[in-house]
């Protein structure tokens, strides 16, 4: 089996494919640092899209999610746009927990494996 990597940098992959898996690295809103947790669970979600889209996926395929809040009283903010962008009947395990991120103008990451394309 092959290994893909998309996105290489010196420290991390965006995404990595194998075994017909694919894995993306923790997303934040690069687009939009410091805009409200609405916005910054926007921003992330397309770049999700993106990012599997690339590597022969889609939100219909994601298995798991893992989602790191700093502050855990806007969970109910993040789920607003994560209930309109996830495909009905397709939602994955999903955990979700408060977290220091890794700079103070992210409010939300988002971690993702899903199956790859048929």
């Amino acid at each position: 089996m092959q290994i893909e990597r998309y996105e290489t940098g010196k420290r991390m992959s965006q995404a990595v494919t194998f075994g017909g898996f694919v894995f993306l690295a923790g997303q934040v809103a690069i687009d939009a640092p410091g805009a409200s947790v609405r916005e910054q669970t926007a921003n992330i979600l397309a770049r999700i899209t993106r990012l599997l889209g690339g590597a022969g996926s889609d939100a219909t395929r994601i298995l798991s999610a893992t989602i790191w809040l700093a502050d855990i009283s806007e969970f109910e903010e993040m789920n607003l746009v994560w209930d309109a962008w996830v495909p009905s009947g397709h939602a994955p395990a999903r955990a979700t927990v408060e977290a220091r991120l890794a700079a103070p103008e992210f409010a939300v990451e988002i971690g993702i494996i899903a199956a790859a394309g048929n």
